[in-house]
């Protein structure tokens, strides 16, 4: 198994049928359940271990969803209220590295990350089937719809939730 991708490498989905639409929102909304189960009962020590060999830690992983959903949350509000709007992109990396991801508790990341999804199911709910078609332009990637970007997100949270359990699974820490 590859431990960078315990679910497997995204497979790019541009439009999504209703049905798959649902599952992904479901999911995004999951997320924030899933990541604080996964790391409940983590010691200090734990939290600071790598998920795999030059990989981030369980806290830097913790703190990246967030950091990394608040962005797609923007992203998301910048496509449904301008027309084609060109995004900027961040160093998930160098975010990774700041004092703020290294140190701080991850109770602080599960609770933005709860209160931000409540927003986002919010709002994923509340658009129209059109409105999924919706575009924004990513500087390295080039035009993406929204409905890309909800499948994007369902599939990354799940990710690094899996990083996190395979850790887990691995050190038996269950």
């Amino acid at each position: 198994m590859d431990l960078r991708y315990p679910i497997g490498k995204y497979q790019t989905k541009v439009s999504l049928t209703p049905p798959e639409r649902a599952e992904a929102i479901a999911q995004i909304a999951e997320t924030p359940k899933r990541m604080r189960d996964v790391v409940t009962g983590l010691s200090g020590g734990q939290l600071d271990t790598p998920y795999r060999p030059g990989g981030w830690t369980v806290r830097q992983v913790a703190h990246h969803v967030p950091d990394s959903h608040m962005n797609a949350y923007i992203r998301m509000k910048l496509a449904l209220t301008e027309e084609g709007p060109t995004i900027k992109p961040y160093e998930e990396g160098l975010w990774a590295d700041l004092p703020d991801s290294r140190e701080t508790p991850v109770e602080v990341s599960l609770a933005l990350l709860e209160f931000l999804h409540l927003r986002w199911d919010v709002l994923l709910r509340s658009l129209k089937p059109e409105d999924f078609a919706r575009r924004f332009r990513h500087p390295a990637i080039g035009e993406m719809a929204l409905d890309n970007l909800v499948h994007h997100y369902a599939w990354h949270g799940r990710h690094h939730v899996a990083h996190i359990a395979s850790l887990r699974s691995r050190e038996g820490w269950d």
